[in-house]
């Protein structure tokens, strides 16, 4: 194995596996799922990287390719801090902890604003076609959850997410986005402000590269991510082909519990996930408060209990 050379080799080593990592996952046909257990179960992302790398080399070699590959890689990342990207890598302190207890652990995440242990993180998700009744709902569990000092996180579309955020900043409580794009990007368009706002109040996060546009799959993987990072996941409203049902499914896979209001068992998916264990469906904001003081209680963290808010229910 041939030593790291010239500026390489005086790296700060934290610094160094992050730019590794960057090389990995920039290879071509790169899966990242798969590096991100690999850099953890393994000697680190520089050891895979050398693994991968070495046995391309040629007697005729005129560079070290792990060397060069760092190198660009660094160059990449001094350019996402330049332009305000905080970047954080799954073996990182920082990362956030909750997310590496889930399958689909992103090996990188890029975050605007402040990434903070968010162990008292709830998701509060819907559909983008909301009726008056979800968006009020939305803006009532959020507010309630905002002023109990519980991160209310969503994901920046259209509907009921929108809803969740601006009510937990007019609570002036800290909200996340997690989103379906790069860091760079503003989806829905209108939503820009918005993004720009809980950047500087609280965070917006993302798992793909910083200029990366919507796509199909994007989606559900940004739903993956937040039932992740959340202690639990409040489905306002949901048709069967909506990503908050997708975000349902994923919690359960990921132990988490998921809150839905009475007025979502008209669905089918929703009376037969109302069987599953780790489902509570609840007829008010009392109810689901109580749910969420539960849930946070077992986390062993923050306050014993939420207060109770007795005057709040599901407006109809």
């Amino acid at each position: 194995m041939l030593p790291f050379t010239g500026s390489i080799g005086s790296m700060v080593p934290e610094l160094r596996e992050r730019a590794a990592l960057v090389a990995l996952l920039q290879r071509p046909g790169a899966k990242w799922q798969d590096i991100a257990l690999e850099v953890l179960e393994t000697g680190g992302a520089t050891a895979a990287l050398e693994s991968r790398l070495r046995l391309q080399e040629t007697l005729f070699s005129v560079s070290d390719p792990v060397v060069s590959a760092i190198e660009d890689a660094e160059e990449t990342l001094e350019a996402w801090e330049a332009a305000g990207i905080d970047v954080h890598a799954c073996f990182d302190p920082g990362y956030p902890s909750q997310l590496r207890s889930i399958h689909q652990m992103p090996p990188l995440l890029f975050s605007r604003g402040t990434l903070i242990d968010d162990q008292r993180a709830i998701a509060v998700v819907g559909t983008r076609q909301a009726s008056e009744q979800g968006l009020r709902i939305a803006s009532a569990v959020a507010r309630e959850l905002a002023l109990n000092g519980v991160t209310v996180v969503s994901g920046l579309a259209k509907g009921i997410d929108t809803a969740a955020h601006t009510a937990a900043l007019k609570a002036r409580g800290r909200t996340v986005a997690v989103i379906g794009t790069g860091i760079n990007r503003f989806y829905p368009s209108e939503n820009r402000a918005l993004q720009e706002r809980i950047a500087g109040e609280g965070a917006v996060i993302s798992q793909f590269w910083p200029d990366a546009p919507p796509s199909k799959q994007s989606f559900p993987m940004r739903n993956a991510v937040m039932s992740g990072y959340a202690a639990a996941t409040v489905v306002v409203e949901a048709p069967w082909r909506s990503g908050a049902r997708i975000q349902a499914r994923l919690a359960l896979e990921h132990g988490r519990p998921v809150v839905m209001p009475d007025q979502l068992l008209e669905h089918d998916w929703a009376r037969e996930y109302a069987q599953k264990p780790g489902v509570h469906v609840v007829s008010s904001l009392n109810q689901l408060l109580s749910v969420v003081e539960h849930v946070i209680s077992d986390l062993h963290t923050g306050p014993d209990a939420l207060p109770e808010a007795p005057h709040l229910v599901w407006s109809s």
